[in-house]
């Protein structure tokens, strides 16, 4: 009984709290007789040895029943996670819900920054503030970006992946994964129109792209979906079909709607410098401010621009199909071609100890990426084993092959799929959140940092060019520096798009000259930054603060110096802000105090 448990905990506090008070006034109230010991300065550290136990217990306690809390309150994003306990349900959108949802997370928070972990060891202070900028996060969201009033992708997400989710992996019979589906697909009409009565302060550019998502779920519904009804009975068969097909009304009378409603909503709604700078500081646990990271993203920007000017064809930056030895003829050909690219990575990463790959890892795989995420993932997205998963298996969700296609990552892929594959398998997404999913650490193994995770992925993007894997002035190499000329691009598109200084238009165009893409691709970045709030910041800051990680790591290392070992030390601790793995590699605090004491 989880009741009793909580009651127990805070009742040893309580009486341990009284006990150091009460000893500590009766030890400074008594002098020490004349020739006896001096125990006073032992009893201090035994009190406070057991205050941080104590305290370290309780975090560890809260954070576990969050966690359980998170996982049914959120049972599609439990599903993506690999946690099928609640596979039949979805969200709960109701105005009631989302107020006390935010309350308990709001109520949790203001309980975690109470507690006093200043003479808690250091692996214990590093938890209660990863748990911390976790629940910052839940609560910036519930605060400040407030996607259930603004953002109708919230609705139709929920819808998409409600079912992608049961599809992606065979973790159970397709009878038992259709019967769930057909619980959610009943659901789905209810939530949509909840979803419409919720959105007071809709946003332009959000109902476009979820407008475009749900007059783009009918292949998912009635193609891909269809795979699970085989072994139904009669009856559970029509079920199935009848609530698909209320689904599929549903979705497009949502899009529908939000059509008629598009010329009263604002076009876009930044969140504002201040709010931006909080969100830095406290859920990424950046010692930067937005300035501060632009300007990185303009120098970055700069470097890889001046890099492929220095190509001796600077076109090789630029994919071209007609350079490759061999043009896929149809979509299955494409992504076997694809995948098959992954073995020589791997031979490449053993043979020059690059680091270490773990006995436990799945397959990687690449799949046609669904057509109702496209407006928001041009070029595909990682799939990861999840934090609960079973099954060790990862995906690469491409976009629908064309060999005409004007599409970058398209492109790059029938040139040479390898630099992208390295960023999103081996050894990037894939094998780094695979080891992130093993730590024994509940609170490091929930934390998921995007700025450590896309700059890992980044960073081993240039570090499998300088140490030998593509040959100097080859597509491949030219690839790798358009890719972070882009990335570069992302950061000056999310600074000034969310802090209210560029319009939409502005950073199209600002990803098509800085960055180089094509308008599809730069029109997909744009939706996708002005969707997920700094996460286009992500690849270069981390990719930047890896760098400066790694030269004072081989400065203290010195002879001894191993890059295998820098890679190995680094993503052994999961997906952690830097900030965290600079303390924890360099015993340097410097970032974290700076982070944690800034106004």
């Amino acid at each position: 009984m989880p009741f009793i448990k909580i009651d127990i905990v805070k009742a040893k506090v309580i009486f341990f709290t009284i006990f150091i008070i009460v000893g500590t006034l009766l030890l400074h109230a008594q002098p020490t007789p004349r020739g006896q010991p001096d125990v006073s300065n032992k009893t201090l550290i035994t009190n406070a040895n057991q205050d941080h136990v104590m305290g370290a217990a309780a975090l560890h306690k809260l954070a576990n029943d969050y966690y359980n809390w998170r996982n049914q309150s959120d049972p599609v994003s439990s599903s993506n996670a690999g946690l099928h306990t609640w596979d039949d349900k979805l969200a709960d959108f109701s105005p009631a819900k989302i107020a006390e949802r935010a309350q308990h997370v709001r109520t949790l928070l203001d309980k975690v920054r109470t507690m006093k972990t200043g003479t808690w060891p250091k692996d214990e202070q590093i938890d209660a503030i990863l748990f911390r900028s976790q629940l910052e996060g839940v609560d910036f969201q519930n605060r400040v970006l407030k996607f259930e009033r603004t953002n109708p992708q919230t609705y139709i997400g929920e819808c998409v992946s409600a079912i992608f989710s049961l599809l992606k992996k065979e973790y159970d019979t397709p009878r038992k994964r259709a019967l769930s589906a057909t619980a959610r697909l009943k659901a789905m009409p209810a939530l949509l129109k909840q979803g419409l009565s919720n959105l007071q302060n809709p946003v332009r550019l959000y109902a476009k792209l979820a407008i475009d998502s749900a007059r783009s779920i009918d292949p998912l519904l009635r193609g891909s979906l269809m795979a699970l009804d085989v072994d139904l009975a009669p009856t559970e068969h029509e079920e199935l079909i009848k609530a698909r097909d209320a689904a599929l009304a549903a979705a497009h009378s949502f899009a529908d709607e939000l059509e008629k409603r598009m010329p009263k909503m604002v076009d876009f709604a930044p969140m504002g410098e201040a709010n931006y700078n909080y969100y830095l500081k406290h859920v990424l646990l950046l010692p930067l401010d937005a300035r501060e990271v632009e300007t990185i993203g303009r120098v970055e920007n700069g470097r890889y621009r001046a890099l492929e000017a220095l190509l001796p064809d600077p076109k090789l930056a630029d994919p071209d199909p007609s350079r490759a030895a061999n043009i896929p003829p149809d979509q299955a050909s494409f992504l076997k071609a694809y995948e098959s690219r992954e073995t020589e990575m791997i031979t490449f990463l053993k043979e020059h100890k690059l680091v270490t790959i773990p006995d436990y890892l799945g397959p990687f795989q690449i799949r046609q990426l669904p057509e109702a995420f496209k407006p928001t993932s041009p070029g595909g997205f990682m799939n990861p084993p999840g934090v609960y998963d079973k099954d060790p298996a990862g995906f690469f969700f491409i976009p629908t092959y064309n060999p005409q296609s004007k599409n970058f990552y398209i492109r790059a892929a029938i040139e040479d799929p390898r630099p992208i594959l390295g960023h999103e398998g081996i050894p990037g997404h894939f094998m780094q959140l695979s080891i992130a999913n093993h730590l024994s650490d509940e609170i490091r193994r929930q934390h998921a940092d995007g700025v450590f995770v896309e700059g890992w992925a980044l960073y081993g993007e240039e570090m499998l060019m300088r140490t030998g894997l593509y040959p100097n002035n080859s597509p491949a190499q030219g690839q790798i520096l358009r890719l972070s000329r882009y990335r570069g691009a992302r950061i000056g598109v999310d600074v000034n798009l969310h802090t209210g200084k560029w319009t939409f238009e502005q950073v199209v165009k600002y990803f098509m000259d800085a960055g180089g893409l094509d308008r599809e691709a730069a029109e997909g970045e744009a939706a996708g930054a002005a969707s997920s709030p700094h996460q286009k910041i992500t690849y270069i800051i981390g990719k930047w603060q890896i760098m400066n990680l790694l030269g004072r790591y081989k400065d203290r290392q010195g002879d001894n110096f191993r890059l295998g070992q820098f890679h190995d030390d680094l993503i052994k601790n999961g997906s952690l802000p830097l900030s965290v793995i600079e303390w924890i590699l360099l015993d340097d605090d410097s970032s974290i105090k700076k982070v944690m004491t800034e106004k």
